[in-house]
């Protein structure tokens, strides 16, 4: 039933489409607006997400009419508007300081689990067993924890100076990928 081969492949999908270590500017940046973040919050609404998508992804993209195209390209929107926040250092997502929502949106939701690992999900499903792709997620929500928890000490270790260039290097990917996301589904 389980298999290592299929795990390895399912959490490595995972890994480059979650790209946590690439969202580590933004985690510092929430982290830094939040006055912390809340690792074992994100990490289990994260997880929760991604294994109700798993489900129940099918059925809720068919209850509203939407296609994956069409998912996929709402995402690409919102990864867009994220990098361009990184690179030109202004908030196009107003956030309300006394909501202190970080942990769950946007970190759990929609940069952990985005339309990109939501739809990544439903492929994975349909080509590898349920018990491996569970499997592929578990590995993925402990490194995802793991980058969280110690968020803090990532800042102190690259200075405001490197946070500044990790910002904006990957905010130019953020949009790379977005593109990618628009061309590929339009």
């Amino acid at each position: 039933m389980f298999s290592l081969k299929e795990i390895a492949s399912v959490t490595l999908t995972l890994f480059a489409i979650i790209d946590i270590l690439g969202s580590i500017p933004i985690i510092i940046q929430i982290r830094q607006r939040e006055g912390g973040i809340n690792a074992e919050v994100a990490t289990l609404v994260a997880g929760l997400l991604m294994v109700a998508f798993l489900f129940l992804g099918q059925s809720i993209l068919s209850l509203f009419g939407v296609d994956f195209q069409s998912f996929a390209l709402a995402g690409a929107v919102i990864i867009f508007l994220i990098g361009m926040e990184m690179i030109l250092g202004v908030e196009l997502f107003k956030h309300n300081p006394l909501a202190a929502t970080g942990s769950i949106v946007p970190l759990a939701f929609p940069l952990i689990v985005g339309a990109g690992t939501m739809t990544t999900l439903l492929s994975l499903r349909a080509a590898y067993q349920l018990p491996n792709v569970l499997a592929g997620i578990l590995v993925n929500l402990i490194f995802v924890y793991l980058v969280l928890k110690s968020s803090a000490w990532i800042e102190r270790k690259l200075g405001k100076a490197g946070e500044d260039i990790l910002r904006r290097v990957f905010g130019v990917i953020l949009l790379a990928i977005a593109i990618k996301l628009f061309k590929a589904n339009f």
